[in-house]
């Protein structure tokens, strides 16, 4: 079992409840002993926190017990032959985004769309995946030496990735991945980062998928649209629904954190939480009052707005900082998918965009025109293999108009929003290292008096967009931007390697 910090007596008494609940599902963590899966059985429970109180560590803490007890974790990259004594853990968020997070963390985490779809392996590569899994011998491989075989055993036995030890040993993903397949088997254990995300039909989903389910989510966030203000989670029984209520050491001195759960005291309005900014801003550099939005930061991490007229005039604004031609997209520009616009036909051509991480919600960076006419060259934040070459239709909202302007107008494929800003609802999930929000939005949903849950509605806003924030908050009074004082650039991300292509049209 890793090295972890002490459990506090919160997270000690929810490990013991699923410990116990893993038992009835044939986990043993104490003596560390497996039964094989038992059928027609389902059993979930949920972790519920806020910000600080250490649910991912406790996450990953069980994660380490499982595996520690010889349950192995599966994930959307390979999974190895199928035995009946065979116990697994699928660690699931919603997004990219959230997942890479959990990875940055030593979480081996995937998307929920990921593990849905198991990928086809060339079955010459496919030994090498068998081998370094433990359940074959090392084997030669035509066109691979010894010393490739080496660099791909030392980077799995550090990250247990079977694509990144191939791409270690010198291969493409287009060499070892022949096509992807909808997954036909129930999984085992599973456990659903950032729950607070899943609507109702996506928990039953996972239910149906999973014969044990462990939500990890936080009841101060929003719910998801059409939910009426209610989290998935919220059904359950009481007693399936267990609460971390400490605020942790690491946690404690973050005035970000600090200004989050002061949003909890009922006496605090609007006014009384922008003095408690100031005095934050005046006291650490984590928090800064900002009269005007940073253009350049927009590149990469989205101002978080309220209100969608909003975020169309920060877009607008954003592409005049940087000249940006009306009709065409400048390599860095930031883009949103919001979904795969195929027919029904064409489903391995969707599940090829979707396993790649073209999911609606996905952070990405447009990079170029394609090959192809209606073609870009993207980079996936947060994917495992980020730069794919897809059919895109790329829709760039104007204020005022109905109709968007198209930079990219494949006749399917990925559709994708312009993402130098976006909403606070499609920001769950996701984190950045500095954060913009626009205060000016927040100020008006307070006058609206509107309320989600029994809670004024802002206060739930500023908690999700205040949280997104890793190391800096920027909390922006003023509907002005900043020019940057440098071009767009892709310097930032690796893209010397070849492109996936991925296309939405017969070849």
């Amino acid at each position: 079992m890793t090295d972890t910090p002490a459990l506090s007596e919160d997270q000690a008494e929810a490990f013991d409840t699923v410990a116990a609940a893993l038992v009835s599902a044939g986990v043993d963590l104490v003596n560390e002993t497996l039964t094989p899966m038992a059928e027609g059985q389902q059993s979930t429970l949920a972790v519920l926190g806020k910000a600080g109180s250490g649910k991912t560590m406790l996450l990953a803490r069980i994660a380490d017990a499982l595996t520690a007890a010889g349950v192995e974790v599966v994930s959307g990259d390979y999974e190895g032959r199928r035995r009946k004594d065979r116990r697994t853990l699928a660690i699931l968020a919603p997004t990219n985004k959230a997942a890479s997070v959990l990875r940055q963390r030593n979480v081996p985490a995937t998307t929920i769309h990921r593990i849905l779809y198991t990928p086809v392996y060339d079955p010459e590569y496919e030994k090498i995946a068998v081998w370094l899994t433990g359940e074959g011998t090392r084997p030669e491989v035509e066109g691979l030496t010894d010393a490739a075989l080496d660099r791909a055993q030392a980077f799995y036995a550090g990250v247990k990735s079977i694509p990144g030890a191939l791409a270690a040993a010198g291969l493409r993903g287009s060499d070892f991945i022949t096509g992807w397949k909808r997954r036909d088997d129930p999984l085992d254990i599973g456990f659903i980062d950032e729950a607070s995300m899943l609507d109702d039909k996506q928990l039953e989903d996972l239910r149906e998928i999973f014969s044990t389910l462990i939500l990890f989510g936080d009841p101060a966030q929003l719910a998801p649209v059409g939910q009426s203000g209610a989290m998935s989670f919220d059904a359950l029984a009481a007693p399936r629904k267990l609460h971390l209520d400490r605020i942790h050491r690491q946690a404690a001195d973050n005035p970000i954190l600090d200004l989050a759960h002061a949003l909890g005291d009922p006496q605090v309005e609007f006014h009384d939480f922008e003095r408690r900014l100031e005095a934050a801003a005046a006291q650490d550099d984590r928090v800064v009052i900002a009269q005007r939005v940073d253009a350049a930061l927009m590149a990469r991490a989205p101002v978080l707005v309220w209100r969608n007229a909003t975020r169309i005039r920060l877009i607008h604004a954003f592409r005049g900082a940087y000249n940006a031609p009306e009709a065409e997209l400048l390599p860095g520009e930031p883009l949103i998918c919001d979904g795969i616009e195929l027919p029904l036909k064409h489903r391995k051509k969707r599940i090829d965009l979707e396993a790649r991480g073209l999911i609606k919600g996905a952070q990405t960076i447009f990079l170029g025109p394609g090959r192809r006419v209606g073609f870009s060259r993207l980079h996936v934040i947060g994917a495992e293999d980020p730069q794919v070459n897809a059919a895109t239709i790329i829709k760039i909202e104007r204020p005022g108009e109905e109709e968007p302007f198209i930079p990219s107008a494949a006749t399917m494929g990925a559709a994708f929003l312009h993402g130098a800003a976006c909403t606070i609802h499609k920001a769950q999930g996701s984190q950045w290292e500095q954060v913009q929000v626009f205060a000016p939005d927040l100020y008006a949903a307070s006058r609206a008096g509107r309320t989600e849950a029994g809670i004024p509605l802002w206060k739930r806003l500023a908690y999700v967009a205040i949280t997104r924030a890793q190391t800096r908050l920027h909390w922006i009074t003023q509907y002005r931007l900043s020019r940057p004082n440098a071009e767009l650039s892709v310097g930032d991300l690796n893209v010397a390697r070849p492109t996936l292509e991925l296309t939405s049209e017969d070849r």
